[in-house]
């Protein structure tokens, strides 16, 4: 049965926010803001978080530099994603990745269908590993960033989640 297993030791996540759009500041960001609350209040270290506007080059420079890091262990960025020319969120980060995570996108669309219903067709939300470090695209509303953390990711980055996590194979992401 699926569910967290409060005999087993929690074991705390490193994770770093992105935001990309072109109309808000860290200061208004309320998406970014209410998943970084919600990733403390889940007891996971907030390891950095930004702001970019739409743009490859800037989102690809950050979500690189934070590949590289190794206090980094997943990143999760918010916005870019839907069908507009300016959103490329996708774009810059998908040929990133060495293994994309498709059953994200597959839950993340039927969980958000719950809240939005057949507009979340207009979602690229998307996943994938590189380098050892997690992914997540997630668009760029509230109402998404709630679905995605609450739903999927908060039991995802559980250790304690039964029968598999994504915590319990991070030692083994870079096994050749």
């Amino acid at each position: 049965m699926a569910g967290v297993d409060e005999s087993l030791a929690f074991k705390p996540v490193r994770i770093a926010i992105l935001t990309v759009s072109d109309t808000r500041t860290l200061e208004t960001d309320k998406s970014g803001s209410t998943l970084a609350a919600r990733i403390e209040a889940a007891g996971h270290i907030l390891a950095d978080r930004a702001l970019v506007k739409d743009d490859k080059t800037d989102v690809k420079a950050v979500v690189t530099r934070w590949i590289d890091d190794p206090a980094i262990d997943a990143i999760i960025t918010t916005g870019g994603t839907g069908l507009t020319g300016r959103d490329v969120t996708v774009e810059a980060v998908r040929p990133l990745f060495e293994k994309e995570i498709e059953g994200f996108s597959v839950i993340f669309h039927q969980v958000s269908y719950q809240t939005v219903g057949l507009s979340t067709l207009q979602s690229r939300a998307s996943a994938g590993l590189v380098r050892g470090t997690f992914i997540f695209l997630l668009p760029g509303s509230t109402g998404a960033v709630k679905d995605a953390w609450d739903n999927i990711l908060k039991f995802e980055f559980d250790a304690r989640y039964r029968p598999c996590n994504l915590v319990d194979i991070m030692p083994r992401l870079m096994e050749s």
